[in-house]
C-alpha cells in the first residue's frame, strides 16, 4: 500500500539527514515542495508507469531488484517503444543489501561488416546513415544483458519475471496521450518501416484509450522466458532480424548476433563529501565523467547557495573540463587505452580546480578541447524490500532508434552507430565533438553518456539511486541531482525538479533551462564571459532516495507518462 509522503514514520534504520526546503525562482515551471511516490518495501521509478507497476508485481511475488529491473526492462520494451527495447542496449549497476557490487554492460556493437569511415560520403560529408534506416544500427545487447543480469543475481524463474511483460504485450494496454502524441511526433521516422502497419493504421497513431496488443513482440518474449537469450541471439529471433536487415541494406547478420556478449565490469568506486558512490565505467562515459565532476567540485570548494552565479560557474566549469576529457580520452576498453585512474583520481581533480577562475569563465579552446549522443534513452531505479538495489539506464537512442522495425519479432532496431565519432572534428547529433578513441571498428561498443548511479551514505547505507535519460545531458543532470541532495540537503522532489545547467565543453556555452535561473544571475554569468543559451529541459530522470520509514521514489516532471510505484 502507498502512503502519502506526508505521514513517513521513522523505521530504526540510519539516521535520515534534515533536508533543506529549497528556493527556486519565480519564472522557474516546476514547484519546490513537491513530494514522489512514498513506499514503505519495495519501490520503482521509471518513465512508464505500466513497467513500474511490473517490476512492482515481481517484487510482490518474492522477487529481488534484478529480478524488477529485468522485468521492468522488458515491460518498457513494450508499453514504451519509444525508448524501451528489445533492439537496442544499455548498463545497469548493482549493489545488493551484503555489500556486494557489479556493473554489466551490455551496450550495442558495431557489425562486423562496420569500417571506419562508412557514414563518410564521396565529397567528404556525413550521409546521415548513421541517425535513420537499416545502417544506423548496432548489435543489440538488451535482451543478453538483462538475461545474464538475472542469472547471476535474480531469485525467481525467468518465465515469471517476464510474466507481465508478456501479459502487456498479448493482451495489450490502452494507447494514453503521451503515446499517442509520441508516436505521431515520429510519423516519418516510424514510416520508413513496416512498424506503420501496427503503430500508425491509416497513417495515424492508434486512438487514444484503444488497446494496443503486440502479438509479434509478445511471441518474441515468450521465446526468451522459454530458452533465454539463445532464442534472440540463435534462435528463431536471430533469423528475422538477420533476414529482414539482409533484405533493406542493413549490415547486422547470424554471425553478428551470436557473437554478441554482454560484459561484466568492475564499477568505479568513489565518493564526494563523505559519501561514496556507484558508478558506471567505460564503454559508458557516464561513470567516469560524473566521477570527475563531482571530485573537481569537492576539491574547489565548500558550495555557494543553489542557483547563484558562483555555483553555477563553479559546476559549469566542472562539467567543462570534465567533457574535454570525456570527448577526447574515452572510448571502449577493449579497443582504446582509457586513462580511468587518472580521470577519477582525486589528485587530478585538483589540479584542475586549482586552475579554474573564480572570477571569470575560460574557454574551452584554451584547456584542450579542440575536439568539437540520441536524447531518446530511458532510465529507471529500483530498491527491493531487501535493500537491493539497481540502477538500470538503456536506449535505443532516437525516439523508436533507427525507425527499422523487425516486422518477424515485434521490435524496433537502435541508431546507435551515431554515437562513434564518425568524423573527428564533426558533431553528431548532440553536437559532441568526439575523437579518435571513438572511432567505428567492427564489434567495438559506441561510447555512451549514460549513468546509471548508487549513492551511499557515509554510513554505507543506500541513499540514492540515480541516473538520467538525454544524451549527454544525462552526465549534468545526474551529477547535479546528486549534489542538490548531499551539497543542498534537497528533498528528492526538489533535487530531481530543480533548474539544471549542461557545459559539454563545445558548444562552448552554458545551457540553461528557461526561467531557471534569476535575470540577474544569467547577466553576472554573461559579465564572467560564459555564453548563455536558453533552452527546454535538460534530460529526466528517474530515482529513488531513502526517507525515514521507507523510499520515494519520483519521476522527473520534464517528462509526460512517468511515475513511480512501490508497495
Amino acid at each position: 500500500m502507498l502512503i502519502a509522503a506526508a505521514s513517513y514514520q521513522g523505521n530504526g534504520g540510519p539516521a535520515i539527514p534534515t533536508r533543506v526546503p529549497a528556493v527556486f525562482p519565480a519564472s522557474w515551471r516546476f514547484p519546490a515542495g513537491t513530494h514522489g511516490t512514498f513506499a514503505q518495501h519495495g519501490i520503482v521509478a521509471s518513465d512508464n508507469v505500466l513497467a513500474a507497476q511490473a517490476g512492482v508485481e515481481v517484487m510482490k511475488e518474492g522477487g529481488n531488484a534484478v529480478d524488477a529491473a529485468v522485468a521492468t526492462g522488458f515491460a518498457l520494451a513494450v508499453a514504451y517503444p519509444e525508448a524501451g527495447n528489445l533492439g537496442g542496449g544499455g548498463y545497469m549497476v548493482i549493489r545488493m543489501a551484503d555489500g556486494r557490487t557489479a556493473a554489466i554492460d551490455y551496450r550495442e556493437a558495431a557489425p562486423l561488416a562496420a569500417t571506419r569511415d562508412m557514414y563518410v560520403g564521396p565529397d567528404g560529408k556525413l550521409t546521415g546513415e548513421s541517425v535513420i534506416g537499416p545502417k544506423a544500427s548496432g548489435v543489440p545487447g538488451s535482451v543478453a544483458g538483462m538475461v545474464e543480469a538475472h542469472r547471476k543475481f535474480g531469485k525467481l524463474p525467468l518465465a515469471k519475471v517476464l510474466a507481465p511483460a508478456l501479459r502487456l504485450a498479448s493482451e495489450g494496454f490502452v494507447v494514453d496521450s503521451a503515446m499517442y502524441r509520441s508516436l505521431r511526433g515520429e510519423n516519418s521516422r516510424i514510416g520508413i518501416s513496416s512498424g506503420k502497419t501496427l503503430f500508425l493504421p491509416g497513417g495515424s497513431p492508434p486512438a487514444i484509450g484503444s488497446r494496443l496488443v503486440q502479438a509479434q513482440l509478445a511471441h518474441t518474449i515468450k521465446l526468451i522466458a522459454d530458452s533465454g537469450a539463445r532464442a534472440f541471439y540463435r534462435g528463431s529471433i536471430a533469423d528475422s532480424i538477420a533476414a529482414e536487415m539482409k533484405q533493406i541494406g542493413g549490415l547486422i547478420t547470424k554471425e553478428d548476433l551470436a557473437r554478441y556478449q554482454p560484459v561484466w565490469r568492475t564499477p568505479i568506486r568513489s565518493s564526494f563529501r563523505g559519501y561514496s558512490f556507484i558508478a558506471m565505467p567505460p564503454s559508458s562515459s557516464g561513470g567516469t565523467t560524473v566521477t570527475e565532476i563531482l571530485n573537481i567540485l569537492e576539491a574547489y570548494g565548500p558550495p555557494s547557495r543553489f542557483g547563484s552565479a558562483a555555483e553555477v560557474h563553479a559546476v559549469a566549469s566542472a562539467s567543462q573540463r570534465a567533457f574535454v576529457d570525456r570527448n577526447s580520452k574515452l572510448g571502449d576498453p577493449a579497443f582504446a587505452k582509457v586513462p580511468l585512474a587518472t580521470l577519477t583520481s582525486k589528485t587530478y581533480a585538483r589540479s584542475l580546480a586549482r586552475a579554474i577562475s573564480r572570477d571569470h569563465a575560460d574557454p574551452t579552446s584554451s584547456l584542450g578541447g579542440t575536439l568539437r549522443e540520441g536524447s531518446e534513452t530511458t532510465h529507471y531505479s529500483v530498491v527491493d524490500q531487501f535493500g537491493n538495489a539497481v540502477a538500470t539506464t538503456t536506449t535505443l537512442n532516437d525516439l523508436y532508434g533507427s525507425g527499422i522495425y523487425i516486422s518477424g519479432a515485434g521490435i524496433f532496431m537502435n541508431d546507435e552507430m551515431d554515437d562513434f565519432t564518425s568524423k573527428v572534428g564533426v558533431p553528431n547529433m548532440f553536437g559532441l565533438i568526439q575523437g579518435e578513441a571513438n572511432a567505428i571498428a567492427p564489434g567495438k561498443r559506441m561510447l555512451s553518456a549514460m549513468s546509471p548511479t548508487i549513492v551511499l551514505d557515509p554510513k554505507g547505507g543506500l541513499l540514492l539511486v540515480t541516473g538520467a535519460r538525454g544524451g549527454p545531458r544525462i552526465i549534468s543532470a545526474t551529477s547535479q541531482i546528486i549534489l542538490n541532495v548531499i551539497d543542498h540537503r534537497m528533498s528528492l522532489g526538489d533535487a530531481v525538479s530543480a533548474p539544471r545547467i549542461h557545459h559539454q565543453s563545445l558548444p562552448d556555452s552554458i545551457r540553461v533551462e528557461r526561467g531557471g535561473l534569476d535575470p540577474a544571475v544569467l547577466a553576472a554569468l554573461r559579465a564572467m564571459g560564459h555564453g548563455i543559451v536558453e533552452g527546454g529541459g535538460v534530460a529526466s530522470s528517474n530515482s529513488i532516495m531513502r526517507v525515514s520509514g521507507g523510499y520515494e521514489g519520483m519521476s522527473d516532471p520534464r517528462t509526460a507518462g512517468g511515475g513511480a510505484a512501490g508497495f
